[in-house]
């Protein structure tokens, strides 16, 4: 599933749409490139769930905790030289059922992760035909059954940014 947005306040506006879909235990990797766009949208979804205050990358502290009308987990692994440090943090136990979970650069330690999550991988957009710097593709990759499960009403809720017809994703 791809989703295109075209400015920071709109990747911000799709996180806040994909926000009302999460339960309490839900999983979500976010993977791009430095500058992509995923603290943004960490912030905008962090927002809507109704965290009140300021939504900072967790790139030194490595966790955050926020609570909203559900709590949320903010993590960066950028910093995490392998995958054994993942283990030693006790990233499990973080894994909680009354918080969704977002952990930046995810796609990177993925295989010590429990398989179900929803992946978004945020893409600059370049070419002749894009005049600002803020356009996102955005890709969503459901894995595992809780997410798949919620395929259609997660097309149906970010109807509005999709960037072309869905076909397997």
């Amino acid at each position: 599933m791809r989703f295109r947005t075209r400015s920071e306040t709109a990747t911000a506006e799709l996180a806040a749409a994909l926000s009302h879909l999460v339960m309490p235990g839900d999983l979500i990797l976010l993977a791009g490139d430095l500058g992509a766009g995923k603290t943004v949208f960490a912030k905008g979804f962090g927002a809507a769930l109704g965290v009140v205050g300021p939504i900072t990358s967790p790139t030194f502290t490595l966790v955050r905790e926020y609570r909203g009308r559900i709590g949320m987990y903010h993590l960066d692994v950028y910093r995490l030289g392998q995958l054994d440090e993942v283990e030693d943090l006790g990233l499990a136990e973080l894994l909680d059922d009354d918080a969704v979970t977002l952990i930046e650069w995810g796609d990177v330690i993925s295989p010590v992760l429990h398989p179900d999550y929803l992946e978004v991988r945020i893409e600059r957009v370049d070419g002749d035909d894009v005049d600002d710097e803020n356009h996102r593709e955005l890709e969503l990759r459901c894995v595992g059954t809780r997410w798949s499960a919620r395929r259609r009403v997660l097309l149906e809720q970010l109807a509005a940014w999709v960037a072309e017809s869905p076909a397997e994703g």
